[in-house]
């Protein structure tokens, strides 16, 4: 009989990542999964309670693996906060690209789309998090529960970007998702000029990329 294996949880994602990947369907148990992967049972338990909470872990995980990349350059350390988010963002989207069929495969699996939401939860609460160690400017309104709630309005609209360039990317369909890049850049510089009360040109040239990528999409 062969020896079963003991993995970490990121040996167990990738088997999972592979399993899905190779049968177009998730495991019809954790019994089954384990067993056609010479896995003891309990060792995946040791590290998730389900695959849902598996799935959640691999979002965050191309999340903390974005930033343990970002966090090694002393570019990124360098730069101000809005070419912080901008290198997130580019990184983040090109670890997805990277497991991009996983990615298609989850987020639709499921119609409702708040069920398929769910999965982010993890990935939320990290983004989050990060979004408010950043530090960005707000008004100083010399109120604190005013700027609570900026700083609470900033991380929701902050959340909110993510999942619409999510949303764009998985609809793109350019060449090495260009149309993806051109949106980041635009949506994070257009966010910042809110923030900063500067001239409405950012904000309009991303509603008139918008609305000609909309066009184009229900040609």
């Amino acid at each position: 009989m062969a020896k079963k294996k003991t993995l970490n949880s990121e040996d167990i994602m990738t088997l999972y990542m592979n399993y899905v990947l190779e049968h177009d369907k998730k495991p019809a148990s954790v019994y089954l999964f384990s067993k056609e992967n010479k896995l003891n049972e309990q060792d995946f338990y040791q590290h998730f309670a389900s695959f849902e909470v598996l799935e959640k872990d691999v979002f965050n995980t191309f999340f903390e693996n974005s930033l343990q990349v970002l966090n090694k350059s002393e570019d990124y350390t360098a730069f101000d906060t809005r070419n912080k988010l901008l290198s997130f963002y580019f990184t983040f989207f090109e670890n997805l690209t990277a497991n991009r069929s996983f990615v298609m495969f989850i987020l639709e699996q499921d119609k409702n789309q708040l069920k398929n939401l769910r999965l982010l939860s993890k990935l939320r609460h990290s983004f989050t998090s990060y979004i408010e160690s950043l530090n960005i400017e707000i008004l100083d309104v010399k109120q604190k529960q005013i700027e609570q709630i900026q700083k609470k309005a900033l991380k929701e609209s902050a959340w909110v970007q993510l999942l619409i360039t999510l949303k764009f990317w998985m609809e793109d369909s350019s060449p090495a998702f260009e149309k993806t890049d051109i949106f980041i850049e635009k949506s994070v510089n257009t966010s910042f000029d809110v923030l900063q009360i500067t001239p409405l040109k950012s904000v309009l040239d991303l509603g008139k990329f918008l609305f000609k990528e909309k066009a184009n999409m229900t040609l």
